[in-house]
């Protein structure tokens, strides 16, 4: 059945949803995304992934700097909605938001809930060393990430970056927010509370997170390392110079923390070691270790800081 539906989203992690719901048919009211942003060496304003899909779809496009005002309510609520599918908007929906749509507001967020609220859940997941993670729908409330959950997927993290992680939930979850809007519309689904254990928070990643403590154990420096890859980038410091890490594999060896110990870029930490995998110097671009040591030397005994 085709639903009228708003689509809130911004990052490249939303755009298969879009795609997904428009692919089945629905009719899509309006999408909301963040306002452009300067980014390049000229600084010019760019539009957001889901912003430039929505154009080239033919979509119209709202880039409010927040829905608190009286008037874009208003023009919310205009829109006659069935639902709205809010997938990392970046922005809070204040109560009369939520209240406009028929069916209401549904969320499609990238952990197992009550685990990972908040802004960074699937780079959380890695970096704490989860086992598993998935998405879910939830029917959103004035919390953050509160509300009852309608579906869920489950995936294994294995020895994924986030990277990888979030195009794997972001396919995932396009199908997911599918399947749950059907059944919401026949009735075949009954949101459920979360529950109330197990509540953590995904706070946004801090630039002074990214810098590698060598005295943690392998295990840890992995995990922060593929939590923090291919953005921002987990990284460490050599000859004057920062180098990320964007992969790495724990190995058994020893040494001093933060030491070079091997002619591959092994490098030892407070319990075993790291074999460095893909590097990226400042200002270059990502390459394998053995790459960068053809121009880079790193002997043994050089210490990373």
């Amino acid at each position: 059945m085709t639903l009228r539906l708003a689509y809130l989203g911004t990052p490249e992690f939303a755009v298969p949803t879009l795609a997904e719901l428009i692919a089945q048919g629905h009719d899509i009211a309006a999408v909301y995304s963040q306002p452009p942003r300067p980014k390049g060496r000229g600084m010019a304003l760019e539009p957001g992934p889901v912003h430039a899909f929505a154009e080239r779809a033919g979509l119209a496009v709202r880039t409010p700097v927040s829905l608190k005002g009286a008037a874009e309510q208003a023009e919310f609520a205009a829109l006659n909605l069935d639902a709205a599918i809010v997938v990392a908007y970046g922005l809070l929906l204040p109560k009369p938001i939520l209240a406009a749509p028929r069916l209401g507001c549904f969320n499609l967020h990238g952990s197992l809930l009550p685990r990972w609220r908040g802004a960074a859940p699937i780079q959380r997941a890695v970096m704490a060393g989860d086992e598993e993670t998935g998405v879910m729908v939830m029917q959103m409330d004035e919390g953050l990430d509160t509300g009852p959950v309608l579906m869920a997927e489950r995936v294994r993290i294995d020895r994924k970056t986030s990277g990888e992680l979030a195009g794997e939930l972001s396919r995932l979850g396009a199908d997911l927010m599918v399947r749950a809007l059907g059944a919401l519309e026949r009735g075949a689904v009954t949101a459920q509370p979360q529950a109330a254990d197990g509540v953590t928070y995904a706070k946004k990643i801090s630039k002074d997170e990214a810098r590698i403590d060598w005295n943690k154990s392998a295990a840890e420096i992995d995990c922060l390392v593929r939590g923090l890859a291919p953005a921002p980038g987990a990284f460490t410091e050599v000859k004057g110079e920062r180098l990320k890490i964007l992969y790495a594999m724990p190995v058994k060896d020893r040494g001093e923390p933060g030491e070079v110990i091997t002619d591959d870029l092994t490098v030892a930490c407070g319990e075993g070691a790291l074999k460095l995998m893909k590097v990226q110097r400042a200002g270059s671009r990502v390459m394998e270790a053995r790459e960068l040591l053809k121009g880079f030397a790193l002997p043994p005994g050089t210490v990373l800081s």
